[in-house]
């Protein structure tokens, strides 16, 4: 393993506000000393390591840094508006916005596999990059949010999935890492004293293909949009629970298959919204926590009546194992 990539034994854990801010006037040291006055191209999709990434390069080296977000449409509801917001509006970001919904759900249509499906997401996505890198000038240095666990996890030193992997060799970019010696905790604290906001640097785990996982067999965009509003349905009324700090994941899956029902004295025939809710401390096995009985009934109420094609809701109680956390 490179020297570069171990945590040196003396490196003090980032618990409080302190250490944060002496590991950020560290980091913006060493990232002016390795970029000069290079430009630097970074993939921000919204999620803490990456979002952690971008903040502090725009301490560092400000417009120097240029942040491609792209919406494949399998994002959760308001998550492309809070990147623009905090990133363009607010911290002044060099910010590319590409939508790609289109180009991403019909290269989608009619795909049941799920590995097939993280292959073509995983495929598009470095192409619409690739796309778009091609089209600036001058950039040197690429940026990406490795953490220490994607170190200590690969074989080959780095994640394959967790980076932007098979650029173009032409492309020729230098890696800049800010914080792949920081463990998971440690890059929220730090995220917080950059004054990232709580709900960004607190975010959930969410799989590489976004929603793709979870709507389950071949995507249809009715569908996909049961899952994006019952998700945002089970988030809020988490947070109004005071569960969101308190459940580990929790999310909605829409599998690809009808039921019957009544609706208005009319039969209906419409998807189910499965909710899922674990905790875990290594995502290696799981436990499903209990849930207030009249909260699920709310939950179902808002969402029987307020996401479009959905007439029924089901909660998913098994642990891991036997399941896995992700349906797909």
């Amino acid at each position: 393993m490179n020297d570069s990539n171990v945590r040196p034994e003396t490196m003090q854990r980032i618990t409080g506000k302190e250490q944060a801010e002496q590991f950020i006037e560290s980091q913006i040291e060493a990232l002016r000393n390795q970029i000069g006055d290079g430009k630097v191209l970074l993939a921000l999709s919204g999620g803490v390591d990456s979002s952690v990434t971008a903040a502090l390069l725009i301490k560092a080296i400000g417009s120097r840094l240029v942040c491609v977000h792209v919406n494949h449409g399998l994002l959760r509801k308001g998550e492309p508006e809070q990147v623009i917001k905090v990133f363009r509006d607010q911290m002044k970001a060099d910010l590319i916005y590409v939508d790609a919904v289109d180009r991403f759900l019909d290269k989608l249509a009619g795909v049941k596999d799920p590995e097939q499906k993280r292959h073509i997401i995983g495929k598009e996505f470095i192409d619409v990059f690739a796309e778009e890198a091609a089209k600036l000038k001058g950039i040197k240095f690429l940026a990406q949010g490795t953490i220490y666990p994607d170190i200590l996890e690969s074989k080959d030193g780095i994640k394959a999935h967790h980076n932007v992997g098979g650029l173009p060799p032409e492309l020729n970019f230098e890696l800049v890492e800010p914080v792949k010696l920081l463990y998971k905790d440690e890059v929220r604290v730090v995220g917080e004293a950059l004054g990232l906001p709580h709900g960004m640097v607190y975010r959930q785990p969410f799989p590489g293909p976004g929603l793709g996982v979870r709507c389950t067999g071949a995507i249809t965009r009715d569908r996909l949009e049961a899952v994006r509003e019952s998700d945002a349905i089970l988030r809020e009324e988490f947070e109004k629970a005071g569960l969101a700090g308190k459940v580990w994941q929790y999310f909605t899956t829409v599998p690809d298959y009808r039921s019957t029902g009544i609706k208005d004295g009319k039969r209906t025939w419409e998807w189910p919204v499965i909710i899922r809710a674990v905790n875990t401390r290594d995502a290696v096995t799981a436990t499903v926590p209990e849930l207030p009985f009249s909260l699920l009934q709310h939950i179902t109420a808002r969402i029987t009546s307020e996401v479009k094609g959905v007439n029924r809701v089901l909660w998913d109680i098994t642990p891991k194992p036997t399941a896995t956390i992700e349906w797909e």
